[in-house]
Parts: C-alpha cells; structure tokens; sequence
C-alpha cells in the first residue's frame, strides 16, 4: 500500500514541479492552429470524396 501511496506523491510532485504548463496565450494559440488544420483536413477529405463520388457516378453510368 505505502508504494501505491509513494506513486501518487511523486506523481503530483512532477506535475506541480517539473512539468512546464503552457501559458493561456500559447494554449489559445495551438487551439487556433489545431482548429484551422481540421477546417483545411475536413475541406480536402469533401474535395476527394466529392470527386470519387461523381467518377463512381460516371462509372454507374457507362456500365448501365
């Protein structure tokens, strides 16, 4: 049980002293360029699935 205990102390010791937390400005930051990647990601995946949808269509229609 003392090891479990031991665990756990050591663990809020490194996350209170030895882990750097980013500041609210650099937290702000990443989220903008986190969400402005998934906005680009998500524009290209609808560009390719939109583009396989009307070949797959074009295909339908020559075999019919």
């Amino acid at each position: 049980m003392s090891k479990i205990v031991n665990y756990f102390d050591e663990m809020r010791d490194e996350l209170v002293h030895k882990v750097s937390w980013p500041t609210w400005s650099e937290l702000q930051g990443s989220s903008i360029v986190v969400m402005i990647a998934s906005v680009i990601i998500a524009v290209i995946v609808l560009i390719m699935d939109s583009s396989f949808r009307v070949v797959m269509e074009n295909i339908y229609k020559l075999t019919n």
